[in-house]
């Protein structure tokens, strides 16, 4: 099938548990999500991804773009200015990207890694 649909992602239930995230001292921030896999381009990643409000460090090693549906709080690239980001806001990420992320309310996105 060459066209796949997330039927109602904001909503999409259930999710995988995929463990925690957080900075020493800091309270773990809860992962989950749903991979979705396009027969025949296995190398894509895409899927929802849903994290609660917490502190931590991420490296995104391949090209990424995301698109928020719901939540919000920020990104900062090391060495650069944070980036705020809420429900509605899409963020496309350079390979070799490392930085902070601070989730204030429990954020959802869809997200396509290249």
């Amino acid at each position: 099938m060459k066209v796949q649909k997330i039927t109602q992602a904001v909503q999409t239930a259930p999710l995988e548990d995929w463990g925690t995230a957080a900075l020493p001292g800091t309270e773990a921030a809860r992962i989950s999500g749903r991979q979705y896999v396009i027969p025949g381009e296995e190398a894509i990643d895409t899927g929802v991804f849903e994290c609660s409000p917490g502190t931590y460090r991420r490296s995104v090693k391949q090209a990424e773009v995301m698109h928020f549906l719901a939540g919000s709080g920020s990104f900062t690239p090391d060495g650069e200015d944070t980036i705020h980001f809420t429900g509605g806001d899409t963020l496309f990420f350079e390979s070799n990207t490392d930085g902070l992320w601070q989730v204030h309310e429990t954020m959802r996105k869809i997200y396509v890694i290249f």
